[in-house]
């Protein structure tokens, strides 16, 4: 016998959400990105590490702001599972270039709480990485950060509130909308 859950609306979701920001500002934030990993790289070759789902839209386009060529990968970790809170670190996807003694540009949509985050910046220097550099598009603003996580690049401040849009979900749902929206508290 299985049990079947019901997925809240989006449509729903979108009439109790504030739009915080919308695409030609995030395009423009994402552009300064762009030119400060640029400077922070200096013509050195990076491994830009993706984390999927989230930084696929956001990684997308900070790749196209950088000038530097860079050697892509990705990684697939997430403590959500079409959830609004987080679980356990589960790895779906791990690093398959070889990071040893490289840079390493790790680009996640949203730095929340940091779990996720720093659990794959840990898991880049114990592959041997040089460094790890740390650009999310959006910083929730709060006291609840793990410590000794933070962004080397950051696009925007967030609310402290549930998020979704460019990249975030709403139950799996709603990754590809074209701005930044906040459930109404």
């Amino acid at each position: 016998m299985s049990t079947t859950t019901t997925v809240p609306s989006l449509a729903e979701a979108l009439t109790r959400s504030d739009i915080l920001f919308a695409r030609q500002d995030l395009e423009s934030v994402i552009a300064h990105l762009g030119r400060a990993v640029d400077a922070a790289l200096d013509g050195e070759r990076a491994v830009f590490l993706t984390v999927m789902n989230g930084a696929l839209m956001f990684g997308a386009q900070l790749a196209l702001s950088v000038r530097t060529d860079m050697e892509f990968d990705y990684v697939h970790a997430t403590r959500y599972r079409g959830a609004t809170s987080g679980n356990d670190l589960h790895w779906l996807r791990e690093p398959a270039v070889a990071l040893e003694g490289r840079t390493v540009l790790l680009v996640d949509d949203i730095l929340d709480e940091g779990h996720t985050l720093k659990a794959v910046r840990d898991d880049c220097l114990r592959r041997g990485a040089r460094r790890v550099l740390i650009a999310t598009l959006c910083r929730k603003v709060h006291g609840r950060c793990v410590d000794g996580i933070q962004s080397d690049f950051n696009g925007v401040e967030l609310p402290d509130r549930y998020v979704f849009g460019y990249g975030m979900d709403y139950y799996e749902q709603g990754r590809n909308l074209p701005a930044i929206y906040a459930l109404k508290e």
